[in-house]
């Protein structure tokens, strides 16, 4: 849930926004003709991309290229809330700020590969900038277009004056490239996270009747199905091939729960994971023995 929102706004685009969020909590972001620079100051959060997926930790910053992603605030015993700041880079709004002064990196959008997230640890000036920050949200009175122009400008320069300057103007240089990810890629890179069939098919930037169509196009078989059928395979080789705990194998296999993982499983196997593992167990050291 979340509990309070504040958003400031620059040329009719949403800019900077801030969010205190009580989880768990699920959104998605759907940015089609902007990046994104995200930093969470509170809590613990995962960042799922058409492609991929991160983790993020407290005080850390991830810059999204545009694109569709589902945004998950996860319960953790250090803090019982979230929060988080974004700040939005639109390519007409960084056009008119700099007006001639565009800088050239941010140019070369044809010389570079396309990444889609990028993530910073916080250094001392990021988090000076974060606190700055807060400090406007705090007091909004404060805040005009000219104050906006100059803080997302100092947002550019500190990301492009990192320790790794080479890396992050490649991807600021990429922020706005079209990254085009096949159908297959979306679900085979999301095929074992904990996702629903709508939250996979917004990622695949699909309507859900649609993504049902494609998926059984490529798959033969409806979606629903198959992934559980994936999820429970690769439990079945974890049960048999590492000392992983089954909550930790629930988890990793992206099941919502151990509940719900021990309930398909004993559907599929015809055994509890407790009981699968220890038949097995059972059989290695009979033929051992023989």
């Amino acid at each position: 849930m979340i509990k309070h929102y504040q958003q400031f706004d620059l040329f009719g685009k949403k800019i900077f926004e801030k969010a205190i969020i009580e989880p768990p909590f699920r959104g998605f972001y759907h940015m089609p003709n902007e990046a994104c620079f995200f930093y969470l100051k509170e809590g613990s959060c995962n960042l799922f991309a058409p492609s991929s997926k991160v983790k993020m930790k407290i005080k850390e910053g991830v810059v999204l290229q545009c694109g569709n992603y589902l945004f998950e605030m996860l319960s953790s015993g250090e803090s019982t809330y979230g929060e988080a700041l974004a700040v939005h880079l639109h390519p007409e709004v960084l056009k008119m700020i700099y007006d001639k002064e565009f800088p050239d990196f941010l140019l070369e959008v044809d010389k570079v590969r396309p990444l889609r997230m990028e993530r910073y640890p916080a250094t001392e000036l990021l988090r000076n900038y974060i606190e700055n920050l807060e400090f406007y949200f705090d007091n909004p009175h404060l805040v005009s277009d000219e104050l906006l122009k100059l803080k997302l400008k100092e947002l550019i320069l500190l990301l492009a004056r990192t320790d790794n300057a080479e890396t992050v103007r490649t991807v600021l240089a990429s922020l706005f490239s079209s990254d085009e990810i096949g159908f297959k890629e979306v679900i085979e890179k999301n095929v074992y996270n904990n996702l629903n069939l709508e939250e996979l098919a917004q990622l695949a930037n699909l309507s859900l009747s649609s993504f049902k169509r494609e998926f059984k196009k490529h798959y033969k078989s409806p979606p629903a199905k198959y992934i559980k059928k994936r999820k429970l395979e690769k439990a079945s080789k974890l049960l048999k091939g590492t000392r992983m705990r089954i909550s930790d194998i629930a988890y990793d296999c992206g099941f919502s729960d151990l509940a719900h993982f021990s309930k398909s499983f004993q559907r599929n196997f015809q055994l509890s994971p407790t009981s699968y593992r220890t038949d097995l167990m059972t059989r290695s050291m009979t033929e051992t023995n023989k």
